[in-house]
């Protein structure tokens, strides 16, 4: 058999392909793979701020937690890769987007609304 760039080319799509669907399932548990996506120590504070009404990358970043810029923008391509947000240009030069839930996104309010109950009734408040 003779092996050609194509054929190589061919071989690495297919293992790219195969090794990216299976990094969004790492187990068959369903928590473990929830996590993989919005488990991290930003992700849902960016969602929780879509959904209070946040659409652009300069108001989350005056959010309290202030999220590193890398961090934010990181996320935010992970939002989008995962169909949780949608971004539309609001601004030409430079480019500016502004971001929205998807329906995939505000499937996780009931979530968010859970976890805010939870915190207040087990974490204490910090005063400022």
């Amino acid at each position: 058999m003779q092996v050609t760039i194509n054929n190589i080319s061919g071989r690495m799509a297919k293992a790219k392909s195969k090794l990216k669907k299976d990094c969004c399932q790492r187990s068959i548990c369903p928590v473990a793979n929830t996590l993989d996506v919005i488990g991290d120590k930003w992700t849902l504070l960016v969602i929780r701020d879509i959904h209070f009404g946040k659409t652009t990358y300069r108001e989350f970043q005056t959010s309290p937690e202030t999220i590193p810029t890398n961090i934010l923008a990181d996320r935010l391509k992970r939002l989008l890769e995962h169909g949780l947000v949608s971004k539309s240009p609001y601004q030409n030069r430079p480019v500016r987007y502004t971001y929205k839930l998807t329906a995939k996104g505000k499937a996780l309010k009931p979530v968010l609304e859970e976890m805010a109950k939870w915190g207040k009734k087990y974490i204490k408040a910090k005063t400022s």
